[in-house]
Parts: structure tokens; sequence; C-alpha cells
């Protein structure tokens, strides 16, 4: 396998319709908007869905959550200790963090893609990974609309308990948005954290798929759709063009899913692949 020997930019085009594609904790879990009204999914929500996309794919991830668990380890102290190169690494006193950071990237596919930050309670060394994968947020294209509804309890939860019917509760969702998101694979980062070509072809199919095995009450089967992933390939380590200039190519423009319309500005030498959802 070779390090990543390119720049890549990526975009992805998706949709929500009646589904709460990421609730805000400090306002009532509704949908996440920006001041302008504008629907927004934040970065960290997109690459809990890049991890367990990758996890379906055999991927070892070092951030599991709970319902997603497969090693046992109940804490990420537990799963770092669990690799004995690490554990005597942090018990040697002078321990070495770059060492420590190249095994560490060399086990995980999330640390070696998105970095990590290695600080336990208790450690005396503490190792900061940063890695080449690099996501904004998503936004909508247009502000979003937002229907709240009051849920209630039909069954009592325990005998004798008398307030089931009058437990409320509130339920939130996007009636219909279009969101865009973008990102960015730096090979200087990639050849610290040895992110290769494979393990960008695996991280392209982790966005084709994004939704896969992502249903809940929250986002019902089908809900959200990816329509669209834009992968642009540079000819060089540092690119051709800057990123910025990279994802003002790409067009978005609709209000439906029948009206959406994808374009892809051309830009002289710079290879792009326009690859539809699943």
């Amino acid at each position: 396998m070779t390090t990543l020997d390119h720049k890549i930019d990526f975009a992805v085009v998706f949709s929500v319709q009646n589904a709460n594609p990421n609730g805000d904790p400090l306002n009532g879990n509704r949908p996440r908007q920006n001041y302008d009204g504008y629907g927004e999914v934040s970065d960290v929500c997109i690459k809990r869905k890049l991890r367990n996309r990758l996890q379906d794919m055999g991927e070892a991830i070092f951030v599991q959550s709970d319902d997603r668990n497969n090693d046992g380890f109940k804490s990420l102290n537990d799963r770092a200790e669990s690799v004995p190169e690490l554990k005597q690494i942090k018990a040697d006193k002078k321990g070495n963090a770059d060492v420590y950071a190249t095994i560490a990237s060399n086990t995980w596919f999330d640390v070696r893609a998105f970095g990590q930050v290695f600080a336990f309670k208790g450690d005396s060394l503490s190792v900061g990974v940063r890695g080449p994968v690099s996501i904004h947020p998503a936004i909508s294209l247009a502000p979003i609309e937002i229907t709240s509804i009051q849920i209630t309890k039909s069954v009592n939860s325990v005998t004798g308990d008398k307030k089931g019917s009058d437990t409320m509760g509130m339920k939130h969702r996007v009636d219909f948005g279009i969101y865009k998101f973008v990102g960015s694979i730096n090979t200087q980062l990639a050849e610290k954290t040895g992110f290769t070509n494979e393990d960008s072809a695996k991280f392209k199919e982790a966005l084709i798929t994004l939704f896969e095995n992502d249903a809940s009450s929250a986002r019902p089967e089908g809900s959200l759709e990816v329509h669209k992933v834009i992968w642009w390939e540079h000819n060089s380590k540092l690119g051709q063009y800057s990123s910025a200039k990279v994802h003002r190519a790409l067009k978005v423009t609709g209000d439906t899913i029948d009206t959406l319309n994808i374009k892809v500005e051309p830009l002289e030498g710079l290879q792009v692949y326009e690859l539809d959802g699943q």
C-alpha cells in the first residue's frame, strides 16, 4: 500500500425529508440551524456516520459509539491500552510520542484519517495526531422548515405507575432540505499518519453510502439520501488549485429532488469524478 501521493478534494450533496439529520442538544434536540435559518449538520456528526460506515466495511475504528461497539472495550483508554506497544510506551517515562502516534495511526482507520488526541486521566504522556481528512459542516441550500409534534407515552413503564398517557415530549423534523458539505485530504498529513491511496478509496465508498445502516426513529430508513459525491483528484501533492477554488466549482440549485441540479465547472488539468449515491 502506498501513501497518498496527490491532494484530493470532495463534496457531497444529500437530501433530508421528514427527518432530523442532526439534533441540537442545547435547543431541545431540534434540527440544527444557523442564525439565518439554514439547516446545518456538524462535521462531528458527519465523521460519526463515516466511522460507522467504515466499521461496517471491516475497518478498525478507535472512536466507536456504544451501539456499534464490536470489541467489548468500555472506554477509549481501555481500547488504547489493549495494544501492547502503546501500553508499553505510556509506561515508559520517556515514551516517544511520535512512535505512539505512528502505531495508533497504523492500528485505527479513523485515527489515520481524522486524527485523535490521546490524553487520558493519570497519563504522563499526551499524544496528538493530526489527520489529513478535513470536513466542513453541511449547510442546506435554503432556509429549512421545521415541524414539531408533541408525543405521549401510552403505556406504563412500571407496574402501578399512573402517569402513562400524560408523560409528554417533543419530536422535531426537517420537512425537506437539500444539504451540501465539502472536504479535503492533505498529502503532507497523510504522510505522517500513513493514510494510503487504498484508504482514500475506502473513504470515498463511505461517502457514497453515508446513510446506509443509519436509520433511527429520528431518521427513518430512506429519509436521508446521498444524491452525488464529487471527487477531485489533483496531479500533485500540493494540488493545482486551492481547495476553496475547487469547492466553488460545484454549483447546486433546486428546492425539490425533481428540480435538483448539480453542475461542476471544469478546472483545467483537474480530474473530477461525479459519483451517484447509493
